[in-house]
C-alpha cells in the first residue's frame, strides 16, 4: 500500500509534468518523526490520554503534519502551481498513505503477530 502511495505521488508529478506536488511528500517523512523522537518508535501514545510536555508536542507534530500533507496540494491548486488532476491524485496518495498508517497501527497493537 505505501509502494502505491509513493506511484501515486510519482504520477502526480509525471502525468501533469510539474513537480510542485512532490511538496507534499515532504511531509510523508516529517508525519513519522514524531513517534520515533518522542514516542519511542511506538505509535501507542498518539491513542493514550496520558499527558506530558513531550507526549503533547508529538502528538500536535504529528497533527501538524498530517493536516499539512492535505493542505499542502489544496494551497497549491489555489496559487495555480498544479492542475486539479494532480491535486485529486494527490488526495488519493494521501487516503492511501494513511490507510497503511492505520493498518501498521493496528498490527502492532496485536501481540499475536
Amino acid at each position: 500500500m505505501f509502494s502505491a502511495s509513493i506511484l501515486l505521488q510519482i504520477l502526480a508529478c509525471a502525468l501533469y509534468n510539474n513537480w510542485w506536488p512532490m511538496l507534499s511528500a515532504l511531509m510523508y517523512v516529517l508525519v513519522p518523526m514524531p513517534c520515533l523522537f518522542f514516542g519511542g518508535g511506538s505509535t501507542q501514545f498518539l491513542t493514550s490520554r496520558d499527558g506530558g510536555g513531550w507526549i503533547d508536542a508529538a502528538k500536535f507534530l504529528t497533527g501538524a503534519s498530517a493536516v499539512g500533507s492535505f493542505a499542502i496540494p489544496i494551497i497549491l491548486r489555489h496559487a495555480h502551481m498544479i492542475s486539479t488532476g494532480a491535486m485529486f491524485i494527490e488526495f488519493t496518495s494521501f487516503i492511501i498513505f494513511v490507510c497503511t498508517v492505520l493498518c501498521f497501527h493496528r498490527a502492532s497493537l496485536e501481540d499475536d503477530w
